[in-house]
C-alpha cells in the first residue's frame, strides 16, 4: 500500500496501516510499537524536510522462508548531504533531537538509507516476524 504524505492526517493513515499490517503477521505488542514508530518517524521526515512531497510504502515480503513487514519512505525533498552525519544519534539540521533516522535504524531488523541531495530521501527498512 503507498500513502501519499502531505500532512499530519496521513502519518497517522500510514501508522494505523503499519500497525494492521503487522498485527496481521502475528506481530506481538512491542514489534507492533516498533513499526509504528519508525513510520511516524519516517512519515514526519517527509513532512518536515521534504515538504509533504512523498510517500510512505508498506508491504508484507517473503524472504527465505520467513515473513516481514517492510516499509519504504520516500521523498522528493531536498536530500542529505551527508548520511553518515545524519545516522548519528543526536545530528540535526533542524534543532531537533536528532533520533529520528538512528532510532529507526535500532527499531527494525534492516535499514538502508539512499539520499542524494537536490533529489530527495529513500529509506527502506525491514522487520521480521
Amino acid at each position: 500500500m503507498r500513502i501519499p504524505i502531505t500532512e499530519d492526517r496521513d502519518v497517522a493513515r500510514a501508522v494505523l496501516e503499519g500497525n494492521r499490517r503487522a498485527a496481521e503477521l502475528g506481530f506481538d505488542q512491542v514489534k507492533q510499537q516498533k513499526v509504528s514508530t519508525a513510520i511516524s518517524e519516517l512519515a514526519r521526515n517527509i513532512i518536515k524536510y521534504a515538504g509533504g512531497k512523498g510517500a510512505v510504502i508498506i508491504r508484507t515480503v517473503t524472504e527465505s522462508g520467513r515473513e516481514g513487514l517492510e516499509v519504504v519512505a520516500t521523498d522528493r525533498g531536498p536530500g542529505i548531504e551527508n548520511v553518515k552525519e545524519a545516522l548519528e544519534d543526536h545530528f540535526s539540521s533542524s534543532g531537533t533531537l536528532g533520533l529520528g533516522l538512528p532510532g529507526v535504524r535500532r527499531l527494525m531488523d534492516e535499514f538502508s538509507i539512499r539520499s542524494e541531495p537536490g533529489s530527495g530521501t529513500t529509506v527502506t527498512a525491514r522487520i521480521w516476524a
